[in-house]
């Protein structure tokens, strides 16, 4: 059975954190600063379980201008499954519901693709960041076009 958990604030990130390591440090080699960079008290989190255990998470973080969302990470053993997609499906969806309807996000390359499936667009020069190259990706709305609230 899969349900979905939020976070706010820095208190029981624990499964957000052996996600993001799993993925970014151990599989990725991002360095641990870069990844555990002192962010996370400042932003939403959902975590997607499957059967209680921890498969999928991503982030919100709010500033003046922007809803950014980031380290959106599947365990390499529940990919291909949606996963990744149901949580951006809901961080899209908080955004909208908070007021935010231009969302944005720093992609790597190598998932550039899955993003453009979701409605993002990319925008700016490539850049790198942890040592992996990426591309500022924006999208507008819940779904495609109006952010639906209630």
């Amino acid at each position: 059975m899969l349900t979905m958990q939020w976070f706010f604030g820095e208190e029981h990130l624990e499964d957000v954190y052996a996600l993001r390591r799993a993925v970014f440090i151990d599989e990725q080699g991002i360095a641990v600063e870069d990844e555990l960079e002192g962010d996370d008290g400042g932003c939403i989190h959902v975590v997607l379980y499957e059967s209680n255990v921890p498969a999928a998470t991503g982030r919100v973080k709010i500033t003046k201008e922007d809803y950014i969302i980031g380290r959106v990470a599947t365990l390499a053993q529940h990919r291909g499954r949606g996963f990744a997609t149901a949580v951006m499906q809901a961080l899209i969806k908080a955004c909208c519901i908070m007021g935010g309807e231009r969302q944005i996000l720093h992609a790597q390359l190598s998932a550039q693709a899955f993003y453009e499936k979701l409605g993002f667009k990319p925008y700016g020069e490539i850049f790198e960041e942890a040592g992996i190259r990426h591309v500022c990706m924006e999208h507008f709305g819940f779904p495609v076009g109006s952010c639906q609230r209630g």
